[in-house]
């Protein structure tokens, strides 16, 4: 069986998903559109995505007689990498990467200065917009239509979203409907996804009890699928066929065409920081007396100014950088509980966490999907809720 021939095999149900992380990304094709989920290191398929770089790299008979993938489009919403050299940092290699479309960027510094040295093209789209963008991928839409953006760089008017001279293809349209300007973010095929779970039995159903975050996970896989694309998922584990609770599975195998089982444990971290915390899967509720308080610095001192703005049974949504420090604050001065705490990628309730664990919670509510996260954002705001 030739290993093209294992994506017919996966897609007739047969039990041929499960594959090596070098099996599998030998089976993207030169010029393919590659998309990355994941927050950060949270949900992100380490193991297949250092496997792509390294089969780039690679000179042996084998990567002669299958042929490389070349000149990617990158896709992602949140910094699929560790501020360093790790996640796709290790995909920065000219003539691997052509065009990169990316919702925040900070974590993967390689692949920006790939963008900054004008040596592949590169967008920013606003993480929102580019979240929702997944779902009208699915649902065959020419695009997604938002206020998200304007006035900004993603505006047309200021950039479109473009990051360096050679980058000048519009990705980004500013139209009016009914008197109101709205900017529409253009749909594209994804031909690959890599996304990840904890589980998944030899059929493609996946499961994701051990996750700190859902991520973007189901809208990247469907995205690539009713593109007629690839699905590539790494997991922790196996399980019997039929076993798996139908409803703890949260990609069903009917998407998925190839299975890696991560053989390096740190392949498959939790979060930046933490191998595995249950309390950040919800095995576990914790005291949060037992959380340990920010260390006074300047980050501190604002962020517990921001704090003393906080009302009870508001709902607050917290980003990146010092709003980390607020949910600390409150958990230290134990009004937490007192109003809904909440972070883009999908927790709502608990005590979102900061620094190398940012994008988990410590006893949420509810954990959900990030573009589902955005919806929700997107209603307080338009409705003003504090």
């Amino acid at each position: 069986m030739s290993i093209r021939s294992i994506v017919p095999t996966a897609r007739s149900g047969s039990t041929g998903k499960v594959v090596s992380a070098r099996e599998a990304v030998r089976l993207i094709r030169v010029g393919d559109t590659v998309a990355i989920g994941g927050f950060f290191e949270i949900g992100l398929a380490l193991e297949v995505i250092h496997e792509l770089g390294a089969l780039f790299e690679a000179t042996d008979e084998e990567s002669a007689a299958f042929g490389k993938p070349r000149d990617l489009t990158l896709v992602f919403c949140v910094s699929p990498g560790d501020w360093e050299s790790g996640g796709a940092n290790r995909l920065a290699q000219p003539g691997l990467v052509k065009r990169i479309i990316g919702g925040h960027w900070s974590a993967v510094p390689a692949l920006y200065q790939l963008v900054a040295g004008n040596q592949v093209e590169g967008y920013n789209i606003p993480l929102g917009p580019m979240s929702h963008l997944y779902r009208d991928i699915a649902a065959g839409k020419p695009g997604h239509l938002s206020r998200v953006g304007l006035g900004t760089f993603a505006d047309p008017r200021f950039g479109g979203g473009k990051l360096n001279e050679m980058t000048t293809e519009d990705l980004v349209e500013l139209v009016e409907i009914g008197g109101e300007e709205y900017l529409f973010y253009k749909a594209f095929p994804v031909n690959v996804a890599i996304i990840r779970g904890t589980t998944a039995d030899p059929v493609g159903n996946i499961t994701m009890e051990r996750e700190a975050l859902t991520c973007d996970t189901l809208s990247v896989a469907m995205a690539a699928h009713n593109s007629g694309g690839l699905v590539i998922a790494q997991v922790e584990r196996l399980a019997e066929v039929n076993s798996l609770n139908p409803r703890q599975v949260k990609i069903p195998g009917a998407l998925v065409d190839c299975i890696v089982v991560a053989t390096d444990p740190g392949n498959h971290p939790q979060t930046l920081a933490s191998p595995y915390s249950p309390a950040f899967a919800a095995e576990v509720r914790v005291p949060l007396t037992s959380l340990a308080p920010m260390p006074l610095s300047d980050r501190k001192i604002i962020a517990r100014r921001a704090a003393m703005e906080l009302r009870p049974n508001s709902v607050v949504n917290l980003g990146y950088g010092i709003p980390e420090g607020v949910a600390s604050v409150a958990a230290e001065e134990k009004i937490a509980d007192l109003m809904t705490l909440t972070a883009e990628p999908g927790v709502i309730g608990g005590v979102p966490a900061g620094g190398g664990d940012l994008g988990a919670a410590t006893n949420p509510q509810a954990v959900i999907d990030m573009p589902y996260q955005f919806d929700f954002g997107l209603d307080v705001l338009d409705r003003g809720i504090p």
